[in-house]
C-alpha cells in the first residue's frame, strides 16, 4: 500500500467519527451528538483554556484533536459500558496510526494525555469534560432534569481552577444567549406578536 493510500485510509477512519454517536445519550434521554462534533468543540475549548493560562496551546489542541481517534475502532464506550467492557485503546490507537508520518508524535501526545501529569494534559482533559458540561447544559436548558445530575458528576472531574471557573460561567448562561441576547430585536422590535 502506498503512503498516500495509507493516509487516505486514516482520513476515512477519522471521518468515521462523524457517524459514531456518543453512546451515553440514550441514558440521558435527550440530545444527540457524534464523536466528531464532540472533538471539534473540545478542540476550541482546549485551545482557549491553554491560551488563557499560558500553557502550550498547540500541544493542548493536538491532544484534544486526537483524544478520541481510537473510538473509530473501539466505539464510544459510556460510563456504564466501561464497567463491563475492557477496551484496548492503546492497541486501537497503535493500529490506527501505524505507518503514518504522525505516528510517534500523536502516540506521545496521547500517552501524555492519558498519564495526566502535565498542565497541558490536564487542560486537554478539562476541555473534554467542559464540552460534556456544555452539551448537558444545553439539554438541561431544554428541560431535561436528569442532565442536571450529570452536570454535578461532571463538575467533580475538572482538574484546573480555570476550567472550574469556566464551568461556573457555563452554568450561569442559557445555551441560546449568544444569539438571543439583550441587544437585539427579538423581544419586540418592529413586530409585536
Amino acid at each position: 500500500m502506498s503512503n498516500d493510500n495509507r493516509l487516505a485510509n486514516f482520513f476515512f477512519e477519522a471521518g468515521f467519527l462523524q457517524n459514531m454517536e456518543r453512546t451515553g445519550l440514550p441514558y440521558l434521554g435527550s440530545g444527540s451528538q457524534n464523536v466528531a462534533s464532540h472533538v471539534y468543540r473540545t478542540c476550541i475549548i482546549g485551545f482557549t483554556l491553554a491560551s488563557e493560562v499560558g500553557a502550550d496551546a498547540d500541544k493542548v489542541l493536538k491532544m484534544c484533536l486526537f483524544h478520541d481517534i481510537e473510538e473509530a475502532r473501539t466505539g464510544d464506550l459510556n460510563y456504564l459500558q466501561q464497567r463491563y467492557v475492557d477496551s484496548d485503546d492503546d492497541r486501537a490507537l497503535s493500529h490506527a496510526l501505524k505507518g503514518l508520518p504522525i505516528e510517534s508524535s500523536v502516540k506521545e501526545l496521547i500517552d501524555e494525555f492519558t498519564e495526566q501529569k502535565t498542565i497541558e494534559a490536564r487542560l486537554a482533559k478539562d476541555a473534554d469534560v467542559l464540552e460534556l458540561i456544555l452539551f448537558l447544559k444545553e439539554q438541561a436548558d431544554k428541560g431535561n432534569d436528569q442532565a442536571k445530575r450529570w452536570i454535578r458528576a461532571a463538575l467533580t472531574r475538572l482538574k484546573t481552577d480555570r476550567a472550574k471557573g469556566m464551568a461556573e460561567g457555563i452554568l450561569e448562561t442559557l445555551y441560546y444567549e449568544w444569539w438571543y441576547g439583550e441587544d437585539d430585536d427579538w423581544k419586540g422590535g418592529s413586530k409585536n406578536w
